[in-house]
């Protein structure tokens, strides 16, 4: 109680603060005798900059935040005022609210996850967790829809049901039972690997004009991804494997929030 404000909305108990204090103290004295960082509570040492645990993460999870926002406007703004005239009701509504949900589930991931490297409490990092996962379900379903070139509805259905029910009981798995953070891996990398490989077969196959543009990502994806397999203890207590992961994919946003067309064409085509 007798920490500043700004502080005691991390809502911290003591044992935490005696298990941060207490690690920090600990790895001074490993340092001195030329011992490397060790895991704490299954997690690396970081340390906080104005109360917040993860300052680089932080900083990279709201950048990318930022990056989806700015696509979701150009998404906006390519379809109010650049294709009116070449869009009908059916087309509009079939295709632009799955890339609406997709923005939303993107932006909402992203605020999460720099809650959560600010703050690592039980709460936070269930709202992280939970929300990578709807994130990257819904987006195995984008790509096997527009891969595919999916348009009956009916269709949609029998692929989305399954996959949707093995994400919604994924995260019930982890958010009720017990938080398998080696299954949860599998299961995103999984995820991951899929819609990449589709985007990347999908853009040959449709000999698309943003195909280079959608190749980079993609490669650029399944490279930035190693980062997440491989990890390493934080640089200076600050830049580990993880916080890299976030920068690399500030980049692979922007470009993918660039590559409009991609959009655009789903609705024309």
């Amino acid at each position: 109680m007798n920490e500043p404000l700004y502080l005691q909305w991390k809502q911290w108990d003591c044992l935490s603060e005696c298990r941060y204090y207490c690690m920090i103290n600990r790895e001074i004295e490993r340092e001195a005798i030329g011992g490397g960082p060790i895991k704490y509570h299954g997690k690396w040492p970081f340390t906080r900059v104005f109360g917040v645990q993860e300052p680089v993460s932080v900083a990279f999870s709201v950048l990318n935040l930022a990056m989806h926002f700015q696509g979701w406007l150009s998404f906006i703004i390519l379809l109010w005022y650049k294709l009116p005239q070449k869009l009908n009701k059916t087309s509009y509504y079939e295709y632009t609210t799955l890339w609406h949900i997709y923005a939303l589930l993107s932006m909402n991931s992203w605020f999460w996850s720099a809650v959560f490297h600010s703050s690592d409490v039980e709460l936070t990092e269930k709202l992280d967790y939970s929300s990578a996962v709807a994130l990257l379900g819904f987006s195995l379903l984008l790509a096997i829809i527009r891969s595919f070139d999916i348009r009956i509805e009916a269709t949609r259905v029998m692929i989305a049901a399954p996959l949707l029910a093995f994400v919604t009981t994924h995260i019930l798995y982890l958010n009720l039972y017990q938080m398998d953070y080696g299954w949860n891996m599998q299961v995103c990398v999984t995820m991951a690997v899929l819609q990449l490989l589709m985007w990347a077969v999908w853009a040959g196959v449709s000999n698309h004009p943003s195909k280079w543009k959608l190749w980079t990502v993609v490669i650029g994806g399944g490279l930035a991804m190693l980062l997440e397999i491989y990890d390493f203890p934080p640089y200076k207590g600050y830049v580990d494997a993880h916080a890299l992961w976030h920068a690399t994919t500030v980049p692979l946003t922007c470009l993918w929030s660039k590559n409009i067309v991609i959009y655009g064409s789903s609705i024309e085509r």
